[in-house]
């Protein structure tokens, strides 16, 4: 491991496509200046166009993937991505608990852009009970947020009200996710992209950006919290980290390219 930057590991499953997953993990990670480490949750099979299956890992083997990292380097920050089952999703809870690694960045994966359900009902549950109690911060999207709490989100107050009861489920913070899914500002005329964030202190923070009309797109959700992971291995604030991390992503969707058929992917560039 490169002693000279800080180390971040991600634990998510693999898009052979590269545009989501551990693969855009990797590479945000990289544009930070961080050096990134990654274990493998689930084996998809998937292009721009959609989900087409899996091959999940056991706990044994995802845990076999993760301690000699953490035998050999100090983790200086952790974010998961998807953790289809409930062993795998127990699996990291029980090594955040035991083992001497930060408190993770939480993006709950639940439903691919094409619509592909990447967890089931057990794991969610275990996410919600065991894993979000030891999270720094969760980053769930509208839907993910919805799904989490049981209640429609339609404007910026209910993205409020939402992570205040993501809050009572056990993360230190909770920043949900507005994006394509999210509400508008019509008032300035202008579409916008907006994420609220409810910190360690319970102030909320609201982020703002230009909302860009490219179709779908591949793996933003993977990009933010990999980013704000690298972030807070730098040593930033929380709400620094969001910042810059949303900053990035914005730039990443409104220079995103296609690369197949279907969903755009994102080429964030430091």
């Amino acid at each position: 491991m490169n002693k000279n930057r800080p180390v971040v590991l991600s634990i998510a499953g693999l898009d052979p496509s590269g545009g989501a997953g551990i693969v855009a993990d990797i590479r945000t990670i990289a544009a930070f200046g961080c050096f990134p480490a990654a274990a493998i949750t689930s084996i998809t099979y998937q292009n721009t166009t959609g989900v087409f299956g899996a091959v999940h890992q056991t706990a044994d083997v995802l845990l076999s993937q993760i301690q000699p990292i953490i035998d050999d380097s100090e983790i200086a920050s952790v974010k998961t991505g998807m953790l289809p089952s409930a062993e795998i999703v127990d699996a990291v809870a029980r090594l955040v608990s035991t083992q001497k690694l930060p408190m993770p960045i939480v993006d709950p994966v639940m439903v691919s852009t094409s619509g592909h359900d990447l967890i089931d009902a057990e794991a969610l549950s275990i996410l919600k009970g065991r894993l979000l109690q030891q999270a720094r911060l969760v980053t769930p999207n509208i839907p993910e947020a919805e799904r989490l709490t049981g209640q429609a989100i339609r404007n910026e107050a209910d993205m409020r009200n939402a992570a205040q009861r993501i809050r009572e489920l056990g993360p230190r913070a909770v920043l949900v996710k507005g994006g394509h899914g999210g509400p508008r500002n019509a008032e300035k005329g202008l579409d916008e992209a907006i994420d609220v964030l409810l910190d360690e202190e319970e102030n909320f923070h609201v982020f703002r950006a230009e909302y860009f009309e490219v179709g779908e797109v591949h793996g933003s959700g993977c990009t933010l919290s990999a980013a704000i992971a690298a972030c807070l291995a730098l040593g930033m604030s929380l709400q620094s980290a969001v910042g810059e991390a949303k900053q990035f992503v914005s730039e990443a969707i409104r220079s995103s390219e296609p690369t197949g058929q279907g969903a755009r992917t994102l080429f964030g560039v430091r």
